[in-house]
């Protein structure tokens, strides 16, 4: 009879010796790793392997994706709420007051974050505003269904506010800006050349509730004026409010920076080149006599000074030939 091979085991185990029943196997053993104080105690490949399905039980099982995805939501919104706050925020183009740089439905992205560091509107941005003083009463305004108003209010979808409006900013503090007849519009004395405004219009309207005109904006507010200029009710038309048609700083909630929707009208919002033209800036053009000046100041001072001490010494000669005759 050929030999039959029972219980056949890897070269790692001890041998089978003939006659000898697996029982018989002496168990593996394994040593602990002995702590201070601690004997050396042998401890058995099934003890080994049975504290070690027992250490497997008790690791901590990983949390299924539906439980984690609340946290996840959450977490979503307070980064949504963050930003909207302190950094950009969507808004929607109600009217044509902006056209046709913005349109009807154009969804657009206002920087929030830049007012933080105290940067201030300057000529040629388009803003976003809050209401001055009135100018939106009486317009019809659409009522939000409560997941718009949750969605706006984290700033996932444009904002339901719809008190605040959207102009361009014309003049800022110190500057003079006027309108004669249908134009052209003047900052500071210099003409505007305005490539944004709607096709067909004229950059004044000659009309005599507002469309002519000439201010000097006082500091800490800005002028506006519709891009769509003969269907915007902005600066011009809103001289007899509170502010006199000017905007307060502290009202302005940012910077439009780009149309973010629909993707067929996304665009930026640069600042058109007509405003960065020689001797607009009326307040920089008063700073090189202002220097002037100051430095002028010393040098008449002394030469005064020399002056009056020539006479001094002058007559001190003239008193004192007298004395002697």
């Amino acid at each position: 009879m050929g030999d039959l091979a029972v219980g056949a085991r890897s070269g790692h185990g001890p041998e089978e010796q003939p006659g000898r029943s697996d029982d018989a196997v002496r168990p593996a053993v394994t040593d602990r790793v002995p702590e201070d104080g601690d004997a050396v105690e042998p401890v058995t490949a099934d003890e080994a392997r049975s504290g070690s399905d027992e250490a497997g039980s008790r690791q901590k099982k990983p949390r299924s994706f539906w439980k984690e995805l609340p946290l996840l939501i959450v977490i979503a919104l307070v980064l949504a709420l963050v930003i909207k706050t302190f950094l950009v925020q969507a808004f929607s183009i109600p009217s044509a007051s902006m056209e046709n740089t913005l349109q009807i439905g154009d969804r657009v992205l206002v920087d929030k974050l830049t007012p933080w560091f105290g940067s201030e509107p300057e000529r040629g941005e388009v803003i976003v505003f809050h209401d001055p003083d009135g100018w939106l009463e009486g317009e019809p305004t659409a009522e939000p269904n409560a997941v718009q108003k949750v969605l706006s209010w984290v700033g996932l979808m444009p904002s339901a506010d719809e008190k605040d409006l959207i102009k361009r900013v014309i003049g800022v503090g110190g500057d003079t800006v006027e309108c004669n007849g249908t134009g052209p519009l003047k900052v500071n004395g210099k003409a505007l050349s305005e490539p944004y405004v709607y096709p067909g219009n004229t950059p004044c309207s000659a009309d005599n509730a507002g469309g002519t005109f000439k201010v000097k904006v006082p500091d800490g507010k800005v002028w506006v004026m519709g891009d769509h200029r003969q269907d915007s009710m902005d600066s011009r038309y809103h001289q007899s409010d509170a502010n006199n048609g000017f905007v307060p700083v502290g009202n302005v909630v940012g910077r439009a920076i780009v149309v973010a929707w629909p993707p067929t009208h996304w665009s930026t919002l640069p600042v058109p080149d007509t405003f960065d033209q020689s001797g607009i800036n009326a307040a920089a053009g008063a700073v090189p006599g202002a220097l002037g000046l100051a430095g002028a100041a010393p040098l008449v001072l002394w030469r005064r000074r020399k002056i009056n001490q020539r006479l001094t010494e002058g007559n001190s000669r003239v008193s004192a030939t007298e004395t002697d005759r």
